[in-house]
């Protein structure tokens, strides 16, 4: 079994999410007592947080490019981001590392592929869903085209995520708020929605919507564990 490299903590909510489904997921393809084999790094998100919303991507870089580093050295033979937004900087981290990074948009991109979906719906942070290091990514590398919402319906999005979910504060308005702007989504024709943020799962379950969700921390997870166990 390899070890999967985590570079989590943002949030760390969303982390505790990806080492369960990690663990849960080798314990199903190996069973009896195994469990992941996990070097893990987790950054204080406040940091990084603020570098964000100030518009400092390079120094968001040089902190997970450390920590990649950190991982690796702890025996990673691959490595995670734990998060769909710090992949705006997932360049400057694979070139940090001799590692391969499991990239979320691919796995999720490949899930999609799989199932036949060729327009999708993007909820995350407005750096995801504005810019094109995600959505540029699944349209020019899967021919995947991606909706959005409208800009109003974006800040609701970004702001539950930052002032809500990433503090572990799930309201059942936030989720109602939710729940109208993926049907928006499917009302433009979005076949499915991605759950672009990997905290918004912890809000919204399938079993909300009958507009298919596509989980980014279970795929990704999901994509770690095939990957660690394949020979």
């Amino acid at each position: 079994m390899k070890t999967i490299g985590m570079l989590g903590g943002m949030s760390w909510e969303s982390t505790a999410s990806y080492y369960k489904a990690i663990n849960e997921g080798i314990k199903q393809e190996l069973g009896g007592l195994h469990s992941a084999k996990i070097s893990m790094y987790s950054v204080d998100f406040d940091e990084i947080e603020k570098l964000q919303h100030q518009d400092n991507w390079a120094a968001t870089a040089e902190i997970l490019s450390f920590a990649a580093r950190s991982i690796e050295a702890g025996g990673a033979d691959f490595l995670l981001i734990c998060t769909n937004t710090m992949h705006k900087v997932a360049p400057e981290v694979e070139q940090a590392v001799s590692i391969p990074l499991l990239h979320i948009a691919d796995a999720t991109a490949e899930r999609l592929v799989a199932n036949g979906i060729k327009r999708v719906g993007l909820l995350g942070t407005k750096f995801t869903m504005e810019e094109d290091f995600y959505k540029g990514r699944l349209t020019d590398k899967y021919n995947i085209e991606v909706v959005v919402p409208e800009p109003d319906e974006r800040e609701i999005v970004h702001d539950v995520i930052y002032s809500e979910l990433c503090l572990g504060k799930f309201l059942d308005r936030s989720l109602l708020k939710y729940l109208a702007i993926i049907d928006e989504l499917a009302e433009k024709g979005a076949e499915a929605v991605i759950l672009g943020c990997t905290e918004i799962a912890l809000l919204v379950q399938q079993k909300h919507t009958k507009v298919p969700l596509y989980d980014t921390t279970e795929i990704h997870a999901s994509a770690a564990v095939t990957l660690a166990v394949k020979n």
